[in-house]
């Protein structure tokens, strides 16, 4: 199975900091967010894996270099400096990825899931992994029934930004900037879209306010 991690963002509430830093080199704990990652995927058995690079991507690249330090493969997937959102960058390296289920990561959260326990997924069009909601989530994404993810229902979940994919979720896509969440909700529909919750440690970096209480965290003694 191959890995992609989604590192192409602005992270426009991360501003000023990211004028100048690509939001996945954005340090936690006296390291980049996008290294915790790579640590994890190797550990899992990842050997392969895709990054996009937009905003300040050269950056990017120039950090991480080609994976060898972690004992895999980077592959990068440039697209335009305003990036392909999540289903066209998704979409643009699906040659890259292969004609398997692969996973999916955002490259602004922090978690201690395993990632090993996703490559064994057997998943029709996607498999997600929720988590309870997050205070500025309080409403939730999803709902979680059984083992299948719907759009309505009980109880609601937050998708955490972590997925297994199937390529064939993405037949019929043109490239070009757009979601995966249309996507999604149309494999729901159709029953076709499994799914987890994950109670473990799981942080979206994706304000100043939540990065300073992700270091504060790191930062603590224990």
């Amino acid at each position: 199975m191959r890995a992609m991690i989604l590192a192409a963002g602005r992270g426009e509430r991360l501003r000023p900091l990211t004028d100048t830093l690509p939001k996945p080199l954005v340090e936690v704990g006296g390291k980049p967010l996008i290294e915790y990652h790579l640590e994890n995927l190797s550990r899992a058995g990842f050997r392969e894996v895709v990054i996009n690079q937009g905003h300040l991507g050269e950056r990017l690249a120039a950090t991480l270099g080609d994976g060898s330090r972690w004992g895999i493969r980077i592959h990068w997937s440039v697209e335009p400096p305003d990036a392909l959102e999540t289903g066209g960058g998704i979409f643009q390296a699906l040659p890259q990825l292969g004609s398997s289920p692969f996973l999916v990561v955002n490259g602004d959260i922090r978690t201690d899931y395993p990632f090993a326990r996703l490559r064994a997924v057997k998943c029709d069009w996607a498999h997600l992994v929720m988590i309870p909601n997050p205070e500025h989530n309080p409403a939730g994404d999803f709902a979680l029934t059984g083992a299948r993810v719907r759009e309505n229902g009980e109880p609601r979940l937050t998708f955490s930004g972590i997925g297994v994919y199937h390529p064939r979720i993405f037949e019929g896509c043109q490239a070009g900037r757009f979601s995966v969440v249309p996507l999604l909700r149309f494999a729901m529909e159709n029953h076709l879209v499994t799914g987890e919750i994950f109670r473990g440690y799981w942080n979206d970096i994706g304000t100043a306010e939540r990065l300073q209480a992700a270091r504060r965290k790191a930062d603590a003694p224990g």
